[in-house]
């Protein structure tokens, strides 16, 4: 295996990922490489097997989380990948790429903010300059505000979050169907919260909801096109998304109501979407949801 810039691996012995955790100063979107605890983007005994090969994948929000971990995976299993990021997370992004070159595959990192009209344009601009057909779409960009409770709910912020999280994957879908041949697909990144709610992730909760739908009906819409459709939906997962935007009391024991008393690593989501990317594997599934919760209780 190519060694790491430094050490993202991890094995499920490893008990320095389990709550409580220190406090991480970063703010809002979260880099990842500001982190004290980084997240694991990979099992130490990992081996790709060649399940991409020759494929091009494109994943939104791949700079960091379980996005970074999905274009590490992919790349590893033989896939081209171009990711987008924000623009302040500069960093998150050369790491990735310098791993993605580190397996011999195309790295591309695309600067966008899917809040602004223009950037999906020029999205689509800079992989058609690059490549001619998209094998893999995953729509994995997300925005998240704790907030406690209806009232502290803007109408500002409402629409935010479903423009990020749902408009932006519908946009992507018709901005990016023209490069998808036959047998290509899209996988979608929902959440436990998309079907039991949390009264302080209102908006985020509701725009999980919807990524369920979207998914069934995509994969209707675009079955004779031989384009499957599917998503995941994780529980909670150690990225800098939550450190980020919410205080240190709720953080330090995040993860802490599952089955094995911590939050998953990207590396233990990042397999499941190389299993719906891959013919060899899921040839026949489409409009299906793979649930990774941990055994989670639930939320607020």
């Amino acid at each position: 295996m190519v060694e790491f810039p430094d050490s993202r691996e991890f094995n499920t012995e490893d008990k320095s990922f389990k709550p409580p955790f220190k406090k991480e100063n970063i703010t809002p979107p979260g880099v990842e490489e500001f982190m004290q605890q980084k997240p694991k983007i990979i099992h130490e005994d990992y081996k790709g097997s060649d399940k991409l090969k020759g494929k091009t994948a494109l994943i939104t929000g791949g700079d960091s989380g379980i996005g970074r971990a999905v274009c590490i995976h992919f790349a590893i299993e033989g896939a081209d990948i171009v990711f987008t990021h924000l623009p302040e997370e500069k960093e998150d992004a050369e790491y990735v790429c310098q791993i993605i070159k580190n397996f011999g595959r195309k790295a591309i990192a695309i600067a966008a903010d899917f809040q602004n009209e223009d950037d999906f344009e020029k999205v689509k601009t800079q992989f058609n300059e690059n490549f001619k057909s998209l094998d893999i779409l995953v729509n994995n960009a997300a925005f998240q505000n704790h907030v406690k409770g209806l009232n502290a709910l803007s109408i500002v912020q409402f629409e935010k979050t479903f423009q990020i999280n749902i408009f932006a994957y519908f946009k992507m879908v018709k901005f990016m169907e023209e490069f998808m041949p036959k047998g290509s697909n899209i996988i979608n990144t929902s959440s436990i919260l998309g079907f039991v709610g949390d009264k302080n992730l209102i908006d985020y909760s509701a725009t999980k909801a919807a990524i369920h739908n979207l998914t069934k009906s995509l994969s209707k819409a675009l079955a004779k096109r031989k384009i499957r459709v599917n998503a995941v939906a994780p529980g909670p997962v150690w990225t800098p998304l939550n450190p980020a935007e919410r205080n240190y009391e709720e953080v330090k024991e995040f993860g802490e109501n599952t089955a094995f008393n911590r939050p998953a690593q990207p590396a233990e989501i990042a397999p499941a979407y190389v299993y719906l990317a891959s013919d060899i594997t899921a040839s026949y599934i489409t409009g299906e949801t793979i649930n990774i919760y941990g055994s989670a209780s639930g939320a607020n």
